[in-house]
Parts: C-alpha cells; sequence; structure tokens
C-alpha cells in the first residue's frame, strides 16, 4: 500500500495530497498505532538510526486524525528547526503548529463548525486538542461511536475509569471530584475524561 492509499483511509479526502507532500518531503517513518488511553498520536526522533518516528491512533475520525498529525509533523519540523533544546510545546513548536496547520484551515477540508474551533484553538494552540474542550467535544461529535465522558453522567453514578472504579461526588467548573472506591482517595477528573459505565 502506498503513503497516499494509506491517508486516503484515514485524513479528509481533500487533505490526502498535502499529508503524503509533507510525508515525503519531511522523510519520516509513518505508524498508526491501536488505541492508546494516555495519547492520540506522538513524534520522536530515535538517534541510534538518525530516524524520525511518527505515531497516530488509528480509531479517530478523519478531522481527529489529521489534527494529530498536523500537531506530531509540527514537532518534527521544530526539531530540524530549532534541535532539542526547546520546550516541547513552547513557542516555537506553537508556532510551526499554525505554519504546518495553515493550508489546511479551509471549509474544503474542515466542517465548518471544526473550522471555527479551530481558528479559536490556533490562537495559543494547546499540548493537545483534549486539553481544549471546545475543539474536543466538536471533533468527538464526528466519532462514529463517541464515547460517555464524565460530563455524561450525574453525580452520584459509580463508573469506571483507568481500570478503576469511582463515584460522582461534585462538578466544579471542568473537573468534577470524583470517590476511588477501593481506597477511599479523592481525585479531581477532567469532565471530558473518557468512561464506561459499570455494568
Amino acid at each position: 500500500m502506498t503513503s497516499k492509499e494509506v491517508f486516503q483511509q484515514f485524513v479528509p479526502p481533500n487533505a490526502v495530497s498535502y499529508c503524503n507532500k509533507l510525508y515525503e518531503k519531511l522523510g519520516f517513518e509513518f505508524k498508526i498505532k491501536k488505541a492508546r488511553q494516555t495519547k492520540l498520536g506522538d513524534y520522536r526522533y530515535d538517534h541510534e538510526i538518525d530516524r524520525h518516528i511518527i505515531s497516530v491512533n488509528n480509531n479517530l475520525n478523519t478531522y481527529s486524525f489529521l489534527v494529530t498529525f498536523l500537531h506530531e509533523v509540527a514537532h518534527l519540523v521544530a526539531f530540524k528547526k530549532h534541535g532539542n533544546r526547546i520546550m516541547p510545546h513552547g513557542v516555537e513548536w506553537k508556532k510551526c503548529f499554525k505554519e504546518v496547520a495553515q493550508p489546511m484551515l479551509t471549509p474544503d477540508v474542515f466542517d465548518e463548525r471544526v473550522l471555527v474551533a479551530l481558528n479559536k484553538y490556533f490562537s495559543n494552540p494547546k499540548a493537545s486538542s483534549c486539553s481544549d474542550p471546545t475543539l474536543y467535544n466538536i471533533l468527538r461529535k464526528f466519532d462514529s461511536a463517541p464515547s460517555l465522558q464524565l460530563k455524561d453522567i450525574q453525580v452520584g453514578e459509580d463508573f469506571r475509569f483507568n481500570k478503576r472504579i469511582f463515584r460522582k461526588l461534585e462538578k466544579k467548573r471542568t473537573r468534577s471530584v470524583c470517590l476511588e472506591i477501593k481506597t477511599g482517595r479523592k481525585y479531581a477528573i477532567a469532565e471530558i475524561a473518557e468512561i464506561s459505565r459499570l455494568i
């Protein structure tokens, strides 16, 4: 399968050529990974083999996949321009992310709702699209089976999160105070955290 055929499976149609050009121009190893709980994608440079490696989770909808892919490509571009002595999500990366993403910020690529949220997000990009509740929630609307979030359940309900069982005690602004049943400890968990109901 060619790189272009891979992108055809995972990004919006009008983004395929651009993503493939980035891949060919920058010369990195690209891996499609099974869903990971802790990250949507990553970038790393392997010194031993002098190779840049980017991976993106295979369970993302096309818009989320594209945003994540561009996020990781921006890390590579920032590394090439500035070396490894910069903050991972500092001003250099933010500038590179904006530059890499700019050609894709059009109605031909993104749904209008996503585009509005992205333009706002790019005024000061966060370390992850998940860190921006507005963008994250709009991107989620395009999932084939939207996941359950902590904000979707009531105070007093029990739920499973990271293989542990909690009870939602009190809702704050963007987080909720939750009690871990096994230990009796309380944690502040983000309202947009993905959870599952107890069966």
